[in-house]
């Protein structure tokens, strides 16, 4: 599956500009990770940026988040892509009835979908509401105030250390660095 071929899956099944965009972090972060583990950077890149692309449609089922999406990729060649598939129904293990995450993949989108949401409301709260203006230091103030993006699962989060081996400052700034790098393209 070529980018292109994921982005248009993502868009046509996708409305909104916000989950778009955050489908757009996932991917550059994931991106970011495959460089670090020396994988392969578009197979990353593409399970980052179609992890939620069935998200509208199973919102009331979260049972369903991910299965609406593997029948889609039906209409793909993906028999040699197993791992793709893999890592994007792990990351909704908890509702889905799917394996918890197993491989550096699987972690690295687990742990990073969560920290897009983290650091794009660290740029929210700076005066330009720019991702320029984010720091590592400043996510990390952040990270253990519940009540700054509550929703942020920051236990999700800091999986990173225990089962892909990076430290959080270091996790963190691999994944804001990948996003200030599109950060035209989230609008921030």
């Amino acid at each position: 599956m070529t980018r292109e071929q994921a982005y248009k899956l993502l868009t046509d099944h996708v409305k909104g500009q916000n989950l778009i965009r955050h489908c757009l972090a996932v991917e550059a972060v994931m991106k970011a990770l495959a460089k670090n583990f020396n994988e392969d950077e578009d197979k990353w890149g593409n399970a980052g940026l179609l992890h939620d692309a069935d998200w509208e449609t199973t919102t009331e089922t979260p049972e369903r988040h991910t299965l609406e999406l593997m029948d889609w990729l039906e209409d793909f060649d993906l028999e040699d892509d197993d791992a793709l598939k893999q890592a994007i129904l792990a990351h909704n293990h908890f509702h889905n009835g799917h394996e918890p995450p197993k491989t550096n993949f699987e972690w690295s989108l687990f742990c990073c979908d969560e920290l897009t949401g983290l650091i794009v409301a660290c740029a929210l709260v700076q005066p330009d509401k720019k991702l320029e203006s984010v720091t590592k230091e400043s996510v990390l103030r952040k990270f253990p105030e519940k009540s700054f993006a509550g929703g942020v699962d920051r236990e999700q989060i800091q999986l990173c250390e225990e089962h892909i081996g990076i430290e959080l400052p270091e996790f963190i700034a691999i994944a804001l660095e990948a996003m200030q790098a599109i950060s035209d393209q989230l609008g921030l």
